[in-house]
């Protein structure tokens, strides 16, 4: 199977799962916040905390669906690179607030993780298109 087609169908996959765990931060933060591994939740009106880290994801989602659609392929791989740094975060944050290490790895880490090898498959993918020079026009005699 072509590069390509492997590098569409991990960023599509991606980008689908991103957006659908935002949109779930969003319309329901209190079910789905237990997930995320941290061992308390803000209670009362904290749900607009929760809400915040679903809005990122879903912006986080659309940022990677318009470069895949447009065909930015090689700005999608910066993007991946970059992005990946959120999930890095939030494993960070569960590790650093004593939540749950399995979560933190398993979920977060290894998704930062698959993003980065996305990430760089996609600049390999297009090394070869970034390191063609451009073909200057023909200029008027």
């Amino acid at each position: 199977m072509p590069l390509k087609k492997i590098n569409t169908g991990l960023a599509a996959a991606f980008i689908l799962f991103i957006l659908w765990f935002g949109t779930e931060y969003i319309v329901s933060p209190q079910t789905t916040a237990p997930g995320y591994g941290l061992p308390s939740w803000p209670s009362g009106d904290g749900d607009g905390f929760l809400i915040i880290k679903g809005i990122r994801d879903v912006v986080l989602a659309l940022v990677l669906g318009i470069l895949l659609v447009t065909g930015h392929r090689r700005a999608l791989g910066w993007a991946l690179l970059v992005e990946a740094l959120a999930a890095y975060g939030d494993m960070t944050n569960v590790l650093a607030h004593h939540g749950s290490t399995p979560t933190a790895l398993s979920v977060h880490g290894l998704t930062a993780t698959l993003m980065v090898v996305n990430g760089l498959l996609m600049m390999h993918e297009t090394r070869k298109v970034a390191a063609t020079p451009a073909t200057p026009a023909p200029q008027p005699a």
